[in-house]
């Protein structure tokens, strides 16, 4: 180990203090992450963290109009699943690049912006590949090939060897599962025919697996996976089932499929080498609806948008919403809010050690 600061010591302060409170210094952040030659975050997965790739997507999975982004600079609605910022954005800031991770299909990306990172994630895009096809969405296999895209324009701003050089000290950041079993598998036929719901848990674990092993192929070094959050207490899970609490069933699902996420990251670690943090998404959740006086939260059973007990996409489309989401868990009946996205950049933040120390 270099005699540097440590940048888990960094990390394990920047999680006791409530972040963008004041109390961080950027700069002496954005210093340290140069120190450990971390360049950008680069990110995969479902809405949980597209930032609006949707938008440029021949499919009805949108959050390009209001009442989404109420609560973004300028109001504006990006195509966020949210009423703000999400995690990923965070992040970023936190390590001291940019307020906000940009989509990597934006027609306004410039290309200075691939510098400080983008993303490459489909809402409604999952671990399964069937997963996205059904909703006509980018599959993991599809943005990976963006991530080719990625560099050859990097390439072309800043030369091959820099741009694989920031490739390979980026934090490669990777959310999704949800949809694997809310579009997928527990709505479609297909699935359910070949695999019971353990082999389909292994099946997602594979394929996360062999996902992680192909970003390394492309210089992926440091690799954060998100776990799956805890489906049963999505509003819209709740409302389904006719129950006031968290549907048991779906929340062991989510457990036992983070349960083998953990187990390939494991072995990916032992075999290939890389640098992985995982998230534990699920935990964050569960104990913000546990106790959400202790997060600032009063709501925690139904969305902010509409009655929030149904509404997300576009039935949310122009819908009244609460006057303060900020006390909110969830914005719609299935994604988080911009409050919520802040409490799980903090687990992130404090989960990056390993995955930020070269």
């Amino acid at each position: 180990m270099h005699s540097r600061v440590p940048m888990v010591t960094v990390l394990a302060l920047m999680a006791l203090m409530p972040l963008f409170s004041g109390a961080v210094d950027i700069r002496q952040l954005r210093q340290l992450a140069a120190k450990h030659n971390v360049t950008c975050v680069l990110v995969f997965g479902d809405s949980s963290v597209d930032p609006g790739n949707n938008n440029r997507l021949p499919t009805t999975m949108k959050g390009n109009f209001p009442p989404y982004g109420k609560d973004f600079f300028d109001r504006r609605p990006t195509g966020r699943f949210s009423n703000g910022r999400l995690a990923t954005d965070f992040i970023a800031e936190a390590i001291g690049y940019t307020k906000v991770i940009p989509a990597f299909l934006d027609p306004n990306l410039k290309p200075t912006d691939l510098l400080h990172g983008v993303s490459f994630a489909s809402a409604a895009s999952g671990y399964d590949d069937l997963t996205a096809n059904l909703s006509q969405v980018l599959p993991v296999s599809k943005q990976l090939e963006y991530l080719k895209h990625y560099k050859l324009h990097l390439s072309r701003l800043v030369g091959v060897k820099k741009a694989q050089n920031i490739v390979n000290n980026a934090i490669f950041l990777l959310s999704m599962g949800t949809n694997d079993f809310l579009q997928n598998y527990y709505l479609e036929p297909n699935r359910p025919k070949q695999f019971n719901v353990e082999q389909y848990q292994n099946f997602l674990a594979s394929r996360m697996f062999e996902d992680i092993k192909e970003m390394n192929r492309l210089g992926a070094t440091r690799v954060v996976v998100v776990g799956v959050p805890p489906l049963g207490c999505m509003p819209l899970v709740r409302t389904l089932a006719g129950q006031n609490t968290c549907v048991e069933s779906y929340n062991q699902v989510a457990r036992s499929l983070n349960a083998k996420i953990k187990e390939k990251l494991a072995i990916l670690k032992k075999t290939i080498g890389i640098k992985d943090a995982y998230v534990d998404c699920y935990g964050v959740i569960q104990n913000a609806i546990k106790t959400p006086k202790k997060f600032g939260l009063v709501e925690t059973s139904k969305g902010c948008c509409g009655s929030g007990t149904i509404e997300y996409g576009d039935t949310c489309r122009g819908m009244t919403t609460c006057a303060d989401p900020s006390k909110y868990a969830f914005w719609d009946a299935v994604h988080p809010t911009e409050k919520m996205y802040r409490i799980l950049a903090d687990e992130a933040i404090a989960s990056l050690d390993g995955a930020l120390i070269d």
